[in-house]
């Protein structure tokens, strides 16, 4: 554990993890569960994501209206979020007010009751949330092209659920749903703010501290069956848009950062990266390139994203093609390493600037890696690369001739 964070672990096997920070009299807390849609069964699509809004539909002691106001009428903000395997209750507000906001993460969390009059309104509200969803092709390609690469597996499907599913949840799939996957052992309230570690102990303590063990660790199914595909749907839209990739790295891949690294070269999000830099500046056939990596447990997901007039689909495939064989074929120069490997650590240090964020990404990396990788050490990971490595992970993990398509087209 870097010095920079203080770890504490409560008698139910909680864990409490805090960064304390000057200048700042904001308190960003949050617990996070390592639950998510892909611990969901065959027939809960979308549940995971339904009982996250559900929670803030009422509790034990609580209305709809008391768990909204209670940090809102503090100029405070309650939230929350979920993924493939996370679920995640988290507030920034006041720190005068921290009891306030750790005490409404620990109700929502553990003594929600979800009515049954508040599921049928909010089960509209979600049906609504998937509506908008499909009506954004850039949204509805991510998700449509999840399912491309993981197919027939809960990482392959909508976070949202499906129409039938979500119309069919009840109160006690929600119970059930808990009961069979929550472990206290894997959840970690997390905390940023300017006080001492001995505060948000002394808070945990009163509020999770009471809340019994449990154990419960279903066994997730590992993904280990892919291969290549290519679709093509059309959709009353005025571009084409495509998505390109395939299965990637776990989490725990020793290669993880440095990969990171050479997508951030490819497609991350400055307008030098060279996807942008082909299709936009040079050629002017996009408005926007997105190539990104989400690493999960067992494995990962690398992909390419962006939309064009339909006939310049296949110029714009042919440019992407050729920038990735480029980085197989054609090693940097140490003046373009060095550049790329101080354009990220800069990337890395002003996402430091976003309290809330760091506090997320401590939760997760506890959760995923038990660890918190500090700044220095990853960047001297990232110092350590060579151009021979990028090359040598160019060929190794994007092999154009393994990866999926997905195309919209317009109708």
């Amino acid at each position: 554990m870097s010095k920079e964070y203080e770890l504490i672990e409560l008698p139910n096997g909680m864990r409490v993890i805090h960064k304390q920070v000057t200048h700042t009299k904001i308190a960003n807390v949050g617990l996070m569960l390592d639950i998510g849609s892909r611990d969901e069964l065959p027939d809960e699509q979308g549940l995971a994501h339904f009982l996250e809004h559900m929670v803030f539909k009422g509790t034990r002691k609580r209305n709809s209206f008391h768990i909204i106001d209670r940090l809102e009428s503090l100029g405070g903000e309650l939230n929350a979020y979920t993924t493939k395997e996370k679920i995640c209750f988290y507030s920034s507000l006041l720190d005068i007010h921290l009891e306030k906001a750790v005490e409404l993460l620990a109700d929502i969390t553990f003594n929600s009751t979800f009515p049954e009059k508040q599921i049928d309104k909010e089960r509209k509200v979600i049906l609504e949330e998937m509506s908008m969803y499909k009506d954004t092709p850039e949204d509805a390609i991510q998700d449509d092209f999840d399912e491309l690469l993981f197919p027939n597996h809960q990482l392959g499907k909508n976070i949202l659920g499906t129409e039938d599913a979500v119309g069919s949840f009840t109160r006690k799939n929600f119970k059930e749903f808990l009961r069979r996957n929550l472990n206290t052992e894997k959840i970690i309230l997390s905390s940023v703010g300017n006080y001492p570690a001995s505060k948000i102990k002394k808070l945990a303590e009163k509020y999770l501290k009471p809340i019994p063990h449990k154990n419960h660790t279903p066994e997730r199914n590992w993904f280990d069956n892919y291969s290549p595909s290519s679709k093509e749907i059309r959709k009353p839209i005025s571009q084409a848009h495509f998505a390109m990739g395939m299965p990637s790295l776990s989490i725990k891949d020793k290669n993880r950062i440095p990969f990171f690294f050479l997508v951030n070269l490819l497609g991350g999000p400055s307008m030098n990266a060279r996807l942008n830099l082909s299709l936009r500046e040079k050629h002017g056939l996009v408005y926007g390139v997105d190539a990104n990596y989400a690493p999960y447990l067992e494995t990962g997901s690398f992909a390419i994203f962006y939309a064009t007039e339909q006939k310049n689909l296949k110029k714009s495939q042919r440019i992407v093609l050729k920038e990735i064989e480029n980085l197989k074929n054609r090693p940097l120069g140490s003046l373009q390493l060095q550049k790329a490997k101080n354009q990220i650590k800069g990337q890395m240090a002003l996402s430091e600037e976003n309290k809330s964020a760091i506090m997320l990404m401590m939760a997760k990396s506890q959760l995923d890696l038990n660890k918190i990788p500090d700044l220095t050490s990853v960047f001297k990971t990232i110092d350590s690369i060579t151009s021979k490595q990028i090359q040598e992970l160019a060929r190794m993990y994007l092999p154009v001739d393994q990866m999926s398509t997905l195309t919209y087209l317009p109708e």
